[in-house]
């Protein structure tokens, strides 16, 4: 994953006529990244680039990194991609109709990782489905695959790691809005028999990569967490709760 600064360096310099083995050299990249760039930019015109230029992965263009953050989240939990024809790839991620705030942000994160391509709502029984079609999907989730989630391996690419390690917070709102809740539990101590509630978050999901994820996330933002069960995640400290409080909240 390379910035603009670095697409527009490689540019200048193919400009002034220096050669793409040379510029690859002086930057440190690959020479078919290189090679790519300065054929796109050879090839196409203005406007054409504006519309082909859209894929942070294979052109360069910046990302909301934020925003990616979210949506990963949302991806992982309640999330897929398909590939139809000519290689047109739809993500398609479901949101009950019991949070419509959930679902305007998972239409304002879709919108702003693909800005060039347009975001629609397919009716579904008791949710929505948010939906987006663009050839780079699958660029930016490289976890996409056969079969479900749970199970195949789900590992991150070292540059969605970074962008996970920079914006935690978002990546476990999108994780908690997606296969989690904030709830409130009671129990009734022995000594005095009074029942007291406290908020807690739970995370729940069948794959142990995704699982692994999020704890993993937790452990960034400085939030402590267990597993009661196989499948799920627990914060259930006060202090851990205020803290994801900070990203997430309850659904809405």
């Amino acid at each position: 994953m390379h910035d603009r600064r670095t697409v527009d360096a490689v540019l200048a310099l193919f400009r002034d006529g220096t050669p793409m083995h040379a510029i690859a050299d002086r930057l440190e990249l690959p020479p078919t990244t290189v090679w790519r760039w300065c054929r796109d930019r050879r090839e196409e015109t203005v406007s054409a680039r504006s519309r082909r230029d859209r894929c942070p992965s294979c052109h360069g263009v910046a990302l909301d990194e934020s925003q990616y953050a979210y949506l990963l989240g949302q991806y992982l939990g309640d999330g897929h991609i398909t590939v139809g024809r000519r290689s047109v790839a739809s993500l398609s991620i479901f949101c009950a109709d019991d949070w419509p705030g959930v679902r305007t942000e998972v239409e304002s994160a879709m919108g702003a990782v693909m800005p060039t391509s347009e975001v629609s709502l397919v009716r579904r029984t008791g949710c929505q489905e948010v939906k987006s079609y663009s050839t780079h999907w699958p660029c930016l989730f490289p976890q996409h695959g056969p079969g479900r989630k749970h199970e195949r391996p789900i590992v991150l690419a070292p540059w969605q790691t970074d962008i996970v390690r920079e914006y935690a917070g978002s990546l476990l709102r999108g994780l908690i809005h997606s296969d989690g809740c904030r709830i409130v539990n009671w129990a009734r101590p022995r000594a005095n028999g009074k029942r007291y509630e406290y908020p807690r978050y739970w995370f729940s999901n069948e794959s142990d990569d995704i699982l692994d994820i999020c704890a993993r996330a937790l452990d960034v933002v400085g939030v402590e967490h267990r597993r009661p069960r196989r499948n799920a995640i627990s914060v259930a400290k006060k202090a851990s709760v205020a803290r994801l409080d900070e990203f997430v909240g309850p659904k809405y």
